[in-house]
């Protein structure tokens, strides 16, 4: 069983928790996880909230692949504003900032964001790791190859599974002796990935347990789905819940979804079966 320390408000992860998207872009993928004013952002979070989301992850940057960057100064424009106010209004909610570059990360903090999610784990911004580790937050660190405009070029691996669990053993390493203390991994599902990668990665992911960190999964709506199916990410949310359950049923404590009412009923009924109690020590 893992807790983190946000902010001096400790948040068990189990039952596994679920957190909840909110996108501040105009490009995300999936056209209703954006929003554009702070009165939407507001109406979003509290239907989340009332759904059952422990966590809201805010996000000023498209990272689907191919997307286009933007500066420092334009996503701190977008996100900063967005958790000021949602702190004030929700301060019992748990505000985590999806951002990879280090400015945004300490502005965010300051508005009253209380994890930093990184999809480069400290890759794409070398003071990212060292800013996490002075402003004593969780991080969440993913796995990708390159940055997301070239991710998806080439994804090539002999095991996946073993890839990702090296990088994750040696960022980790990296992580506690900057003197971070609450780590979370991500294996990226989507990112620098094949579909046969991401599926792999999923039927595999108790392996990652062996890291001994929280395991954060983000399949909701993706093309791992959609895809598959030959639908699209709008009518992808039953083919998100069922990889939502085979996650779960695999150690997943931390499920970041578009649909926090679908994923939270997924958890209840695991844990009401009696499913997740192996995965967690109990």
């Amino acid at each position: 069983m893992y807790t983190l320390n946000a902010n001096g408000r400790l948040l068990s992860l189990y039952p596994p928790a679920i957190m909840g998207i909110i996108n501040i872009t105009p490009d995300s993928f999936y056209a209703g996880s954006r929003e554009q004013s702070i009165a939407g952002v507001l109406s979003k979070a509290e239907r989340m909230i009332e759904e059952g989301a422990a966590i809201l992850d805010i996000g000023g940057q498209s990272t689907r692949p191919g997307a286009e960057r933007i500066s420092v100064e334009e996503e701190l424009e977008r996100v900063v504003p967005v958790i000021s106010a949602l702190s004030r209004t929700y301060p019992e909610i748990v505000l985590s900032v999806d951002t990879f570059y280090a400015k945004v990360a300490a502005a965010s903090v300051a508005a009253g964001a209380s994890i930093v999610n990184d999809v480069s784990a400290g890759l794409l911004d070398t003071a990212m790791i060292e800013t996490v580790a002075a402003l004593k937050v969780p991080y969440i660190l993913m796995h990708m190859k390159g940055n997301p405009q070239t991710m998806q070029q080439h994804p090539v691996y002999e095991d996946v599974t073993r890839e990702v669990l090296d990088f994750f053993i040696e960022r980790i390493a990296f992580c506690r002796k900057a003197g971070i203390t609450d780590l979370i991994a991500d294996p990226g599902i989507g990112f620098a990935k094949t579909a046969a990668h991401n599926f792999q990665l999923i039927r595999e992911l108790e392996a990652l347990s062996m890291l001994q960190v929280p395991l954060m999964l983000g399949v909701s709506r993706k093309s791992i789905v959609y895809k598959t199916l030959g639908i699209e990410a709008k009518d992808a949310l039953n083919g998100t819940t069922v990889l939502h359950t085979a996650g779960l049923l695999k150690g997943a404590n931390l499920l970041r979804v578009h649909d926090v009412l679908e994923a939270k009923q997924a958890v209840d009924l695991l844990v009401a079966l009696g499913s997740l109690s192996g995965n967690y020590g109990l």
